[in-house]
């Protein structure tokens, strides 16, 4: 319910103004509060009469605070948020809907709430990296509350639970990958590979997977960019391809890149049949399905089809590119990642420089 109040003061010089007070309670409890000053006591009433119904007809009355699980139908119902929602992120966002978390107010949400919620998933089998998207997602939505739904969210409590969450670890980030493929291991892929892209029932499209296999180890690239870019994008001049949109933590558009087509890779996408403005017209998931079931097939234990990329990068660093070079070619804004598959790679080989004792 909202009211107000008009409070009337005296200035030093005898002048009066006149203070009007805007109170919003929920529950007993006040959870709004606003004021105005005006030098007539007409204009102080209009003004409150008019905010409180205002507030009363659709305004900070009705959206205040909600469930959580109304905040977050908001969110998948805006279509200028939700668009832009990766896909992982949506899926996270559409589990927390179902969850117990989702009944609690918006603006009452506590760190005990998401310490529940953690030992929750992780009672169920959720490992901390995957929690930690929960919370992490969870923030993302009520940080945008107020400024797009006029709904107040408590997401300032994520600065006091995340550390404590961190410390009990209920949630936690990934560990950094190191796997790479063994020769015997791409020799077998390829094997395999060539036999499933040789056979087409019911007159399915031939997807060339060992091209696209050696292309995705050769550039470095993600398979959802081996399969987007286009002939235009191709320059046979300086052999190099211009990437577009890569991946940024930083920047989702406009990150394009020129990368340099080293090695076979400008002739294996020279070589392309050209049927279409992509270079590998494929959906990047069936791509993806076809290498899992090859590897399945061949019992060869976890390996993803994103460690080719860093299997590129390593076979780069040993033919003695530098961390810049590499850069050129991954895309890796960051060049402290690419120095981490760099000393993972050569540790051994400090035994081969010569220290003497003065």
């Amino acid at each position: 319910m909202a009211s107000y109040s008009i409070e009337t003061r005296t200035l030093t010089n005898g002048d009066l103004r006149f203070k009007t007070t805007i109170i919003v309670k929920k529950d007993s409890k006040i959870v709004h509060r606003e004021s105005k000053t005006f030098k007539k006591k007409a204009l102080a009433k209009t003004f409150g009469i008019k905010r409180v119904n205002e507030l009363e007809e659709g305004g900070l009355i009705k959206n205040k605070s909600v469930p959580l699980g109304e905040l977050i139908d908001m969110f998948m119902n805006d279509n200028d948020l939700w668009r832009n929602t990766g896909r992982t992120k949506r899926y996270v966002i559409q589990m927390l809907r179902d969850c117990d978390l989702a009944k609690v107010d918006s603006n009452k949400l506590k760190s005990s709430d998401l310490i529940q919620h953690c030992k929750n998933r992780k009672a169920a089998g959720a490992k901390p990296v995957t929690i930690y998207h929960d919370v992490a997602y969870l923030r993302s939505v009520m940080k945008l509350a107020k400024p797009v739904f006029d709904i107040t969210a408590n997401y300032p409590v994520f600065e006091e639970a995340v550390p404590i969450l961190i410390d009990m670890k209920l949630v936690g980030k990934s560990q950094k990958r190191t796997r790479r493929p063994t020769t015997n291991e791409l020799e077998r892929l390829r094997e395999e590979l060539e036999t499933r892209q040789s056979y087409r029932p019911n007159g399915q499209i031939r997807i060339p997977y060992i091209d696209i296999l050696d292309f995705s180890i050769l550039t470095c690239m993600r398979i959802g960019e081996v399969c987007k870019i286009t002939w235009d994008d191709l320059n046979k001049k300086h052999k190099t391809i211009l990437v577009r949109d890569r991946k940024d933590p930083r920047k989702k558009e406009g990150n394009h890149m020129i990368v340099p087509l080293l090695g076979e890779s400008y002739d294996i996408a020279i070589r392309q049949p050209k049927q279409s403005d992509r270079i590998f017209p494929y959906n990047p998931k069936s791509v993806t399905a076809g290498f899992q079931r090859v590897r399945n097939k061949l019992g060869i234990e976890d390996l993803r089809y994103h460690d080719l990329r860093r299997e590129g990068a390593s076979q780069l660093f040993e033919k003695g590119y530098s961390i810049e070079e590499v850069a050129q070619v991954t895309g890796h804004r960051n060049l402290n990642i690419l120095w981490q598959v760099y000393t993972q790679l050569f540790p051994h080989r400090l035994h081969d420089k010569k220290l003497s004792v003065l």
